[in-house]
C-alpha cells in the first residue's frame, strides 16, 4: 500500500529519497521481521507566475 503511494508520487514527478535502510537478518540470512526504510518527501519547486 505504501509502496503504491510513493510510486505514485513519483509518476507526479515528486521526489521520494530514501533516508536510512535497515535490513535484519535472520537465520540462513533470510529477512527477519523489523527491517524498514525511512523516506523523504522532497519539498516542490515553487511555481512562478507569468
Amino acid at each position: 500500500m505504501v509502496r503504491g503511494f510513493l510510486a505514485g508520487l513519483k509518476r507526479k514527478d515528486i521526489t521520494v529519497e530514501v533516508l536510512e535502510r535497515v535490513r535484519r537478518v535472520g537465520p540462513n540470512k533470510q529477512g527477519a521481521k523489523g527491517s524498514y526504510s525511512i523516506y523523504r518527501i522532497a519539498a516542490a519547486a515553487p511555481v512562478e507566475a507569468g
